[in-house]
């Protein structure tokens, strides 16, 4: 099966969330499936303020084209941060069926830690 992960929280951040992906992908990987992870090293991003370990995405060209040519069987959109709203948003306008998951509140913790309203 081909498996689209899409993650705003990936290495080198250490936390549960990456802990807990990095081993579900694995896992899937040692079962034959194909696991392609989107997440925000592979694009342009900023260090959130009073967190610089997370970095928040700013530049998501070609992650459309990406999942596309990819084909995935299944779409997992891992957390609410740009790339998991960008890839929802791709995964509506192109019909693609998807799953998710709660992590962390992240809109609000973003709100309390960046200097500007959102």
């Amino acid at each position: 099966m081909r498996l689209l992960l899409a993650t705003d929280a990936w290495h080198p951040q250490i936390n549960g969330v990456v802990t807990t992906l990095s081993t579900m992908v694995a896992e899937l990987r040692n079962h034959g499936h194909q696991v392609e992870v989107v997440a925000v090293g592979d694009y342009p991003s900023f260090p959130m303020p009073s967190y610089p370990e997370i970095r928040i995405s700013t530049w998501l060209t070609g992650l459309g084209a990406r999942i596309d040519a990819f084909n995935p069987d299944a779409i997992h959109i891992s957390t609410e941060g740009p790339i998991g709203h960008y890839v929802r948003r791709r995964c509506q306008r192109r019909g693609y069926t998807f799953t998710t998951s709660f992590h962390t509140r992240f809109p609000e913790y973003i709100r309390e830690r960046l200097p500007v309203p959102l």
